[in-house]
């Protein structure tokens, strides 16, 4: 795909609310990428783990519980957050990019309902790194670097990104039927406002259709 600069003439077409929803495991880039289409399209971003990291108050209350429990407990809440606050800004005209792991097929169902209700469009943006040697660096550099209140329950590791993952069973490669995808190769030797580019191209050149895509990363 020819890349090219997003300008701001550029947006996609407002009359019709659109839903960008990011996809990929913790460390590929899914944040770095949401911030920049969010800062472009002038979008408001939705990220979970915002609300996620408010909540280990409640973890800690819940001591009666497993941790397991109790983490699946808060992890649903935040999601619920999530899909809440997102039907707020939709049934306002505004599109949205949230920012979630997307994990499981029951996640992209909520939305498809969310864009059903709301006669929105939604479009898929996963971050897929080929490189596992950057993508470890990355998120192990990310794990150094955050504050504890913001990575308590975020892989900060390969190791705990492995079991994380090793738990999903193979449940976050899910066919996601006519949704328009986008697949981002995130460490790919290019600039993140070039694949910003391509992702805006990508959505117009679905339209009202479908498709998929592949395109290189940063």
């Amino acid at each position: 795909m020819k890349l090219k600069m997003a300008k701001e003439e550029e947006k996609p077409n407002q009359s019709t609310p659109l839903i960008i929803a990011m996809k990929g495991h913790p460390g590929t880039g899914k944040t770095t990428l949401a911030h920049s289409l969010a800062s472009t399209l002038k979008f408001p971003l939705i990220d979970k783990d915002d609300v996620r990291d408010c909540t280990l108050s409640l973890q800690q209350t819940l001591l009666h519980t497993s941790p397991a429990t109790a983490s699946s407990l808060l992890n649903q809440l935040s999601y619920d957050v999530v899909w809440q606050i997102a039907s707020t800004q939709i049934s306002l005209g505004l599109g949205v990019i949230i920012d979630s792991p997307l994990s499981r097929r029951a996640h992209l169902d909520r939305l498809l309902q969310l864009a059903s209700s709301a006669k929105a469009r939604l479009v898929i943006v996963e971050c897929k790194p080929s490189d596992e040697a950057e993508w470890r660096r990355r998120l192990e550099k990310r794990g150094a670097s955050d504050e504890p209140s913001s990575s308590w329950h975020k892989p900060c590791t390969w190791e705990e990104l492995e079991r994380l993952v090793e738990g999903y069973r193979g449940c976050t490669d899910y066919e996601v039927g006519d949704v328009p995808k986008l697949v981002v190769d995130t460490t790919a030797a290019i600039r993140v406002e070039e694949v910003v580019s391509d992702v805006i191209d990508f959505i117009y050149s679905c339209g009202d259709g479908t498709g998929a895509l592949s395109c290189s990363g940063f």
